[in-house]
This record gives structure tokens, sequence and C-alpha cells, in this order.
């Protein structure tokens, strides 16, 4: 009973947090621009990203002398701290050392509630209980890119930093009045070496790991690149873009749970196929739409969200029945697929731009990517 009661909790924490993250992610790079060039927000972007690998490595001494509900809160108030700092400050030398702050810490409280998830799943049922976790995640995603156009253009970039930093208050706080029963398990320090070499032994756990990368590379390039082609490419106004993206991520919400669930009974290899290839597909499709039209756009962005949800479920429902709690290093190293994401996407699509003769030709080289998760894909072995 007090399992079933605190992955209630662990949803309800990650709802809360999962506002607070989306209701920036889109509107950090138009935020940025206002304190520096184009050019130096990529750096920025790379910087945070560095430090937040790095930093992760030391999450097991971490949880081994504090814990992980005390580093939960603390990453939270850290991250509240930088959402205010964002939302008042108009000093650059304060907002970007603000912001690598709240990249780094929204990647410590995400691995933090990965450990709290991992010991109150039970391994057999892992899949539905990651997806239902998902699903909170998920809506929480929607509902943020609903409200996110409609309070920009009301109070600007300070309302919007404003109200992330009270949501993830309220995230800290249930780290402060629940999980009181959590027994922290001894968590494993193993070398950087030893982590990397612990994939590599284990391929499909190493392949899992690049097909996970593969998505947060496709989620940084489409945060990147997809609200700058709507706004300034097609001339769509922030209101729209952000009824738009909610309408793009509703699969995650519908799809996440029943997934996981099917998963858990079949496996998960060739759902992972199945998603790669329809956001392959739907990807390459959008340098083919040339015209602002509202329901087209939001049709052609929910199908590319169609084919992500199928594979977030499935590579973190494959990863988790691999790993336990206590694999704190071999967690945090799955989890630095995001800012190793955050290196890689606008490097590379810096370095795409240069060559490609338009700007929306970068979805077909995105498309293309994205079909190198069938190769990986077809090469792990099915666990039921």
């Amino acid at each position: 009973m007090k399992t079933a009661k605190n992955r209630n909790i662990i949803y309800g924490a990650g709802f809360l947090f999962s506002i607070a993250l989306a209701l920036t992610s889109y509107i950090n790079s138009s935020f940025l621009k206002v304190f520096t060039s184009d050019y130096y927000i990529g750096i920025i972007y790379v910087i945070a990203s560095l430090i937040s690998i790095l930093a992760l490595v030391r999450i097991p001494n971490i949880l081994n002398k504090i814990g992980n509900r005390a580093t939960a809160f603390v990453f939270s108030i850290i991250c509240f701290t930088s959402f205010l700092i964002l939302a008042f400050s108009q000093n650059a030398y304060l907002v970007i050392p603000a912001f690598i702050l709240n990249f780094i810490s929204i990647n410590f409280v995400f691995s933090s509630l990965d450990i709290f998830m991992e010991d109150f799943s039970k391994s057999s049922s892992v899949g539905k209980f990651r997806g239902m976790y998902l699903m909170f995640t998920s809506l929480a995603w929607v509902i943020s890119q609903s409200l996110s156009g409609s309070i920009i253009e009301k109070s600007s970039f300070t309302g919007i930093y404003l109200i992330s930093s009270m949501f993830m208050m309220l995230t800290a706080f249930m780290f402060v009045f629940f999980l009181h029963d959590f027994k922290d398990p001894k968590y494993k320090k193993i070398p950087i070496l030893k982590t990397m070499k612990f994939f590599i032994k284990n391929k499909n756990i190493l392949k899992i790991y690049f097909i996970n990368l593969l998505l947060k590379f496709f989620f940084v390039w489409m945060v990147i690149y997809t609200p700058i082609y709507l706004h300034e490419n097609l001339g769509f106004g922030w209101n729209k873009i952000g009824l738009i993206f909610t309408i793009m991520l509703t699969p995650f919400v519908f799809l996440s749970y029943p997934l996981g669930k099917i998963s858990d009974k079949i496996g998960e290899k060739k759902l992972l196929i199945l998603g790669f290839i329809i956001s392959a597909f739907a990807t390459s499709m959008i340098p083919l739409i040339k015209e602002p039209t509202f329901f087209i756009w939001a049709l052609i962005l929910f199908s590319t969200r169609v084919g992500a949800a199928t594979i977030e479920v499935m590579s973190e429902s494959y990863f988790f029945k691999s790993v336990n709690e206590e694999n704190a290093d071999e967690i945090a190293f799955f989890r630095n697929t995001v800012p190793v994401s955050y290196v890689i996407a606008p490097l590379l699509g810096s370095g795409v731009l240069l060559f490609i003769p338009s700007f929306e030709y970068i979805f077909y080289v995105l498309g293309a990517i994205m079909l190198i998760g069938v190769y990986l894909t077809l090469k792990i072995k099915d666990i039921k």
C-alpha cells in the first residue's frame, strides 16, 4: 500500500516539476537572445551541458552523503532560485550563470525522480509504471504549452519564469513533506571508466543508451529549430505556436500508459522500430509544407510525436528493466543523454545550416538521423 502511495507522490512531483520545465523550454533560446547573440546562445547551451555531464558523475557521492530526498530538495531549491533570477534580472552577468545553474539542477532532479520511481516499481511492471509516470509528466507539458503563449503575450518572459519558480517550489515541498519512508540503498560509486565499460560490456544496454540519445537529440533539435521556423519563417504568433505545441504533445499523454503495459507483454523491440519509422517519415514531411496553415502544422507535428512517444516509453522501459536503483552511476550516465544532446545538436545544427540550401532542409537531415534508430533497434534483444 505504501509503495502505491509513494508512486502517486512521485507522479505528482513529476507533474509539478514538468510544468516548471515545460513552460520555459521552448522560450529559453528566445529569452537568451535578449542578452546575447544567436552565436553565443549555442555556446551557452554547450557550456551548461558539459558542466551537467561532469556534475552527474558525482551524483553517487552526493546521494551517499545526504540521501536522495535531500538531493532532490536541494536541487529543486537551486532550480527555484535560478528561475527567480531569470524572471527579474536584467543583467546578462546574472542571467547567463542562472540559466546554466537552472539547466544543471534540472538534470539532478530528473535523476533523483528516476531513483524514486525505480525503487517504487516492481520489476514485472516497470513498463506500466514508467508509462504512467510519463503520462503525468507529458500531461504537464501539454497544459504548459496551452498556456505559455498567452502568458508571454500578457507578461513577457518575467511572468513565465515567475510561474515556473512557483511550480518548482511546490515540487520542493513534495520532497519535504512526503516520502519519509523511502530508504536509500548503498549507492554504488563506480569510476566513470568502469561505468562506460559496463555499458560497452552490456551491448543491449549500450544500444538502448544510443537509442535514448537519438530521441533526446530529436527533442533538442526540435526545441531549437521548430519555434524559429514557425515564428520567423512562417510567421506564426506565439499564441498559435503554443496551441500547435499543445496538440503536438498530446500523444505523450494518451500513449505512454497503454504502450508501457503492452511492452510488459510483448517487449519493446517491435514498437521501437515502429516509433522510429513514424518519426523519421513525419519529420521528413515538414519541408514539404509551405503554407502557415494551423491544422496542417498541428497534424504533422502531432505525427512526429506519436513516433517519439513510442520511442520514449520503450527506451525507458527497456533500460529500467535492466538496472536497479542502487546503480546510480548507470542511471546518471543514462540521463546524461539530455546534456549530451544539448552539446551535439547545436553544434551539428550550426554545421548543417552552413551547407543546406534552405532552413527547412534541416528537417530532412533530422528525419534521416532518426532512421539510425531502426538499425540500432534491430540489433537489441527483447526483454519481456
